[in-house]
């Protein structure tokens, strides 16, 4: 695969700048609007979060000539297999751009099983579910979100209903916060050093930037 075409499906490639700002010197190139559900067990811990990307048109065109070799203008069972393998080896590092906080602890999600890819009207989708490492309860303040911490991709989540929980306790409020850029950069200045700039990937600025989900629960016990 070409090297270019590779750090598009990555979508994790370095971020390019390009002037003397940040939201000029870094940006997005590739879009998804996306929807999360966080998957509740009975004993009202953290069963998955089930993710699914939904790419730009200019994006999905690109991923279509690039993996369609036999030249059909569609993409077959096998071709989406080898989409799925790609963005699923390559967003490992990037811990398929999931964050999980609980209590302002980061919270590891074991990998996926399996990424799926598929077309629709157009549009590449990605399909994927990951569980928490360890037992994650709903207890104290919980937030989940997905971000490209090089800002290569730029992950939306269009309405606040695109972030759901399924068998959310009653002990738990929900709410989906979206933070402003300006005030986010205010708050935020110590990380805006030249390291960042020359490593865009190696800071959590674009993870302040990120929409995320939010769960306040009542503590157990």
């Amino acid at each position: 695969m070409q090297p270019k075409m590779r750090a598009a499906i990555l979508a994790s490639a370095a971020a390019v700048l390009l002037g003397s700002t940040v939201p000029a010197r870094v940006h997005p190139h590739v879009f998804a609007e996306a929807r999360l559900d966080v998957m509740v067990a009975p004993d009202q811990r953290v069963k998955s979060l089930r993710h699914v990307w939904r790419f730009d048109e200019l994006f999905s065109s690109t991923v279509l000539m690039e993996f369609d070799k036999n030249s059909d203008l569609k993409l077959d069972d096998e071709e989406l297999k080898d989409v799925a393998d790609t963005v699923f080896q390559s967003l490992a590092e990037y811990d398929y751009f999931q964050f999980v906080t609980a209590d302002g602890k980061n919270m590891e999600m074991k990998a996926p099983a399996q990424l799926m890819a598929y077309f629709e009207q157009e549009q590449l989708i990605i399909l994927f579910e990951s569980e928490p490492k360890e037992p994650l309860q709903l207890s104290g303040n919980i937030n989940f979100g997905v971000y490209d911490p090089t800002f290569y991709t730029a992950i939306d989540f269009v309405e606040d209903e695109n972030m759901a929980v399924e068998n959310l306790p009653a002990s738990c409020t929900r709410s989906v916060i979206r933070p402003d850029p300006d005030e986010a950069l205010a708050q935020n200045q110590a990380t805006l050093t030249e390291a960042f700039f020359n490593d865009p990937a190696g800071t959590n600025l674009s993870k302040i930037f990120a929409t995320r989900l939010e769960l306040n629960c009542k503590t157990q016990g």
